[in-house]
């Protein structure tokens, strides 16, 4: 990048996912959503850790909510950054109003800002995120950022399958998979961020939880080209050991360019419950 390139700033929201390493070596800002839990209100990912939450979320008869950061939430990020341009990317519009929120921010600010819809979450999100940080690394402009998270998007596979559907149906988060609530709560389906709606839906309905872990990593590698170079990620909520071992096979199996596993945040936990896990993966 030469001298007079033009800095831009990336901005995202606390549901991508993005490991501490990454957010410091790309310099990503994050913004948190909220989680209200009775009177308190705690932003994702600062105010409660996720071994806190947990616990909590088990024990707690309040059932916590959760809410998209302020338009103000985003003013203030974006003016503590020091850049020439900046790009948004956020949770998907389907699931929350993030979004939205940023548009409204990006329209009281004298820096010129961008914004973009992942349709996605968690991985899918920061996937697209951490595309568009390593084209801007290599000297692109916000187009190309743009472009690079667009391509991502496109070819994007997240599946994910859930301990139980309560927590989704709590939280009025989910979707197209509505219709798996009134046959089985007992069913451990394989359910999916649709990259073109940025709604969840069902994918696949699956007995028991060893079948959906199996799956979710054939599934994955129908939908994403595993002869050509992929980044993927396995996540899940407070299920670290059936994590690891998705990560192990997929390590020994199909030896990704990139491979990472985390934890998801505190605000994706509240809808998607203790024993989410599931397999971000793309096509570079």
């Amino acid at each position: 990048m030469g001298k007079n390139a033009k800095r831009i700033a990336i901005v995202t929201d606390s549901t991508s996912d993005i490991s501490l390493e990454y957010r410091e070596r790309y310099h990503i800002t994050v913004v948190p959503l909220y989680m209200v839990w009775g009177t308190e209100e705690l932003r994702d990912g600062i105010d409660i850790n996720n071994a806190a939450f947990y616990e909590r979320l088990q024990k707690d008869p309040i059932h916590p909510k959760t809410s998209q950061p302020t338009p103000n939430d985003f003013v203030k990020a974006i003016e503590k950054i020091d850049a020439d341009e900046i790009v948004i990317i956020t949770i998907s519009k389907g699931l929350s109003g993030t979004y939205d929120s940023a548009c409204a921010a990006r329209d009281t600010v004298a820096v010129p800002v961008r914004v973009f819809d992942s349709r996605s979450v968690s991985l899918g999100l920061g996937f697209q995120v951490l595309a568009a940080a390593r084209v801007r690394d290599s000297g692109g402009d916000s187009e190309a950022m743009l472009a690079a998270a667009e391509h991502v998007r496109q070819g994007l596979s997240v599946l994910f399958t859930v301990d139980t559907l309560t927590y989704l149906h709590k939280g009025g988060r989910i979707g197209g998979a509505a219709r798996l609530m009134g046959t089985a709560l007992q069913l451990k389906p394989m359910l999916v961020v649709d990259n073109n709606s940025g709604l969840i839906d069902a994918a696949e309905r699956i007995r028991t939880r060893q079948k959906a872990l199996r799956r979710l990593v054939g599934a994955t590698f129908e939908r994403v080209d595993p002869t050509k170079p992929m980044r993927v990620g396995v996540f899940h909520a407070s299920a670290p050991e059936e994590a690891r071992s998705l990560f192990d096979e997929i390590r020994s199996t199909y030896n990704p360019l990139e491979l990472t596993t985390g934890e998801i945040t505190p605000v994706l936990g509240v809808h998607g419950g203790p024993g989410l896990v599931g397999v971000g993966a793309y096509n570079e």
